[in-house]
């Protein structure tokens, strides 16, 4: 089954430090562990909160509000799939990844849908 690792951050080191160097290496660690382990789906990293756009519709008109959705000390720094064998492999994966130490990592099942398979609907091929 696969999984989404929602990776929390709370601080972000400054460009070029040594923190910033060191918890590169950390993630590239984990994402070399889990293609090594055969359970990487696919990753990604987003803008900071700053950059985010959030849109309500209200009353049939759409409202633009610029920041994220919510207020708070953590913020959603990017993702993981993995495709694990259940609940509590991804736990632990989730438990190795770095920030899991300073901020939070959520684990998500995806459920499977019926349509088209995923990879060919995001690759436009679905038939």
């Amino acid at each position: 089954m696969q999984y989404m690792l929602l990776i929390y951050e709370t601080e972000r080191a400054e460009p070029g430090s040594d923190e910033l160097a060191a918890s590169i290496a950390a993630v590239n660690a984990f994402t070399a562990e889990v293609i090594e382990r055969g359970v990487f789906v696919a990753a990604g990293p987003l803008a900071p909160p700053s950059a985010a756009t959030t849109v309500r519709v209200r009353d049939g008109e759409r409202v633009l509000t610029d920041g994220p959705f919510a207020e708070t000390a953590e913020w959603l720094g990017g993702y993981y799939i993995l495709d694990c064998t259940d609940l509590d492999e991804a736990l632990d994966f989730a438990a190795r990844f770095p920030s899991a130490a300073t901020g939070a990592v959520e684990v998500r099942p995806i459920p499977a849908v019926a349509g088209p398979h995923r990879a060919e609907a995001a690759a436009g091929t679905a038939g």
